[in-house]
């Protein structure tokens, strides 16, 4: 959120200076890319991004879809589950339901969504934005709101988007930080050798790096830092030149890029990324704990979805059963606290519910519902 505030301030300047905006300030796009770099990830469900195909890999094998009339986009979304998309359905739905969503600005939630448009599309869109969805059939109607307020380029009319240009800034900001703070975060951990994550950011930093300061510190953890700090810095620095060099093609919707891959940083930044794919990713202990993601979240689905198809009429409603739908939040059910007859709603509220826990709170919920571990 931080490096978003920057980057969206420096570009801002520019583009203010370019075009005479004196009703707005560089504040303005900094509040706007900041705001919508802290929701980013709101979405992600336990186990990051393993935990999306665990949801996925469970929608596809449980036979629930099948066994109701669903439209094509609707069984789309849960087979290709994506946090992206449920993290716009929490911002504008599911949090504070009275009154739903964080109210946030159109501005924020198109900055937010960085791929606008339906699951149900997917293989009829090139380019970065194209890659992924960005909000669930429910909510189709709330993002069409969104782009018609922000003046978004069409793709498909009244269907998918192009990319609001300050999406460009959010998607910088989150490579920068997860690529240089997971290496950081490596070395520190044992799994990266500090002089190899030394390199790399020297590489990324290049001549920002005041070679005497980086002399006088000798603690392995300080020169990290300083380094971190050079490179982040870097990155911004040309993300921005690439933003404004190509500013026109952003507007019309003919970009549809990485800023940082048409930057000098393509290469050591690359680097990076081929050394936390080949060495970070696929560490031990990340292992363990994604692959534990599917056997807790499939059990948990299993449990609540199973308990709430089976008070919709489909199935015997048993003593567990009862007890479960008990367990689950009043939010995540329909009126009066039954499940929605409507089938894609009540199995989308499920996946709201499990995709909203923590990591230690869905493996504590699964011991407990297994009988692993008893409440004292």
């Amino acid at each position: 959120s931080c490096v978003g505030r920057s980057l969206g301030a420096v570009v801002g300047r520019e583009i203010i200076a370019r075009h005479n905006l004196h009703h707005v300030e560089s504040g303005d796009f900094g509040a706007i890319v900041a705001a919508a770099c802290l929701a980013h990830d709101i979405g992600n469900p336990p186990f990051g991004h393993a935990g999306e195909d665990a949801i996925r890999e469970w929608f596809r094998s449980s036979g629930l879809l099948e066994r109701h009339t669903l439209t094509v986009a609707q069984r789309t979304d849960f087979e290709h589950y994506e946090g992206n998309a449920q993290g716009f359905r929490i911002v504008t739905r599911l949090q504070s339901p009275a009154n739903p969503g964080l109210q946030l600005t159109s501005a924020v939630l198109a900055a937010f969504t960085k791929y606008p448009r339906p699951s149900s599309v997917a293989t009829e869109l090139d380019g970065k934005s194209g890659r992924k969805f960005g909000f669930f059939q429910q909510d189709a109607a709330a993002f069409s709101h969104v782009a018609r307020s922000t003046g978004l380029v069409e793709r498909i009319p009244g269907t998918a988007w192009r990319r609001h240009p300050l999406a460009f800034l959010v998607e910088v900001a989150d490579d920068t930080c997860y690529l240089i703070v997971d290496l950081e975060d490596a070395a520190r951990l044992g799994f990266v050798p500090y002089r190899d994550a030394e390199c790399l950011l020297a590489d990324l930093a290049g001549s920002a790096v005041n070679a005497r300061r980086l002399a006088r510190l000798h603690d392995p953890k300080e020169r990290l830092e300083y380094l971190r700090a050079k490179a982040i810095g870097r990155l911004l620095e040309s993300a921005a030149a690439v933003f404004l060099e190509n500013e026109d093609d952003i507007i019309k919707g003919m970009f549809d890029d990485e800023l940082l891959e048409q930057s000098p940083v393509a290469g050591p930044l690359q680097a990076i990324l081929r050394l936390a794919k080949d060495t970070i990713y696929t560490a031990r202990p990340a292992l363990e704990i994604e692959t534990a993601g599917f056997e807790v979240l499939g059990a948990l689905l299993a449990l609540f979805a199973g308990a709430v198809e089976a008070r919709a009429g489909h199935g015997r409603f048993t003593t567990r059963d009862r007890m479960l739908l008990q367990l689950l939040p009043a939010q995540f059910l329909g009126l009066a606290g039954e499940p929605d007859p409507d089938p894609y709603v009540r199995l989308l509220q499920v996946a709201d519910f499990v995709a909203g826990m923590t990591d230690s709170y869905a493996v504590d919920m699964y011991r407990k519902l297994k009988g692993f571990d008893l409440p004292t």
